[in-house]
């Protein structure tokens, strides 16, 4: 019995979580598959698999020999796919993972002039606002926003994205438009942005005309995802500040309007991180120039 296929129908397992799943993504009778564990568990003289009529689970022997198989398999993937790459088309799998608005307002929309270019290339973005693993996620990058000051990765650099100052054309009718930032600690609301895992809240820093001014500003919600910010920011709960890349659609089609316009924001930086120890595959290298080419678009966004 092919013991790569044995090892190959494990990690399907483990990955499903079940071994009818796992059957039907390798398009293979349950039973062998069932058989083909059974095969790598005698091989190696240990069980991997704690088994029930309801579920699947590993065992210590098997999350370890599940760890380090799975990171195997991948370069024995990344190597097929990175000879791909150099003499047809490139296929295999990226997973990436980004902030929420920047995969909804960006990155997904220009996804079909990507596929244009690629359309062998299988991309699992997870969405979240949220710190992610790396090596623990086996994610290949992440696209972040703000400075990257981790020391363990490596990061490089895709852009600035100018921010705005909008809201509501409901908000403004009830409290006017600001005239200036001091106006925001006063007689306005805001909709903040705290960052996970710190609870921090995101300040607002302009200036204009050599003046420099920092706004923290009341408010009656933070949110801790960019696309809940802009949904506050159209239900009139206050004023936001977001990259104007973002709040595009909703300034082009009236449902937010930006304010204070003469006065400058501090850009975002826009970086993609990866992990120092992971091979960087030919076709995650094809993602990445692809990225940098994007939010060099997006980074000319000005605000309106």
């Amino acid at each position: 019995m092919d013991r790569f296929n044995a090892v190959v129908a494990f990690i399907r397992v483990v990955d499903a979580g079940s071994f009818t799943r796992a059957a039907d993504s390798l398009e293979l009778p349950r039973n062998s598959v069932t058989k083909l564990v059974q095969f790598l568990e005698r091989e190696l003289g240990v069980q991997l698999l704690n088994r029930t009529t309801r579920r699947v689970s590993l065992t210590s022997e098997g999350v370890a020999y599940y760890q380090r198989m799975s990171r195997v398999l991948d370069e024995w993937r990344e190597a097929e796919a990175d000879l791909a790459v150099k003499h047809a088309r490139p296929r295999g799998r990226i997973r990436v993972d980004m902030a929420s608005a920047m995969a909804t307002q960006i990155v997904i929309p220009a996804l079909p002039d990507f596929y244009a270019r690629y359309p062998d290339l299988q991309l699992d973005i997870g969405v979240s606002d949220r710190p992610s693993d790396l090596l623990g996620d086996r994610i290949d990058c992440l696209v972040r926003g703000g400075k990257v000051t981790d020391p363990g990765l490596v990061a490089r650099h895709l852009g600035d994205l100018s921010l705005v100052l909008c809201a509501s054309k409901s908000y403004l009718a009830r409290h006017g438009a600001p005239a200036h930032p001091s106006d925001l600690e006063r007689d306005h609301v805001l909709v903040r942005y705290f960052f996970a895992g710190t609870g921090r809240t995101q300040p607002i820093a302009m200036r204009a005309a050599g003046e420099e001014i920092t706004v923290n500003g009341r408010y009656q919600i933070a949110v801790n995802d960019a696309n809940a910010l802009l949904a506050a920011g159209v239900a009139g709960l206050g004023i936001v500040q977001t990259p104007a890349a973002i709040a595009k659609a909703h300034i082009d089609d009236g449902r937010l309007t930006t304010v204070l316009d003469h006065w400058s924001l501090e850009p975002v930086p826009i970086s993609i991180v990866f992990a120092p120890t992971r091979h960087l595959s030919a076709r995650v290298r094809l993602f990445v120039d692809w990225m940098v080419e994007l939010f060099g678009d997006a980074s000319q966004m000005k605000p309106p």
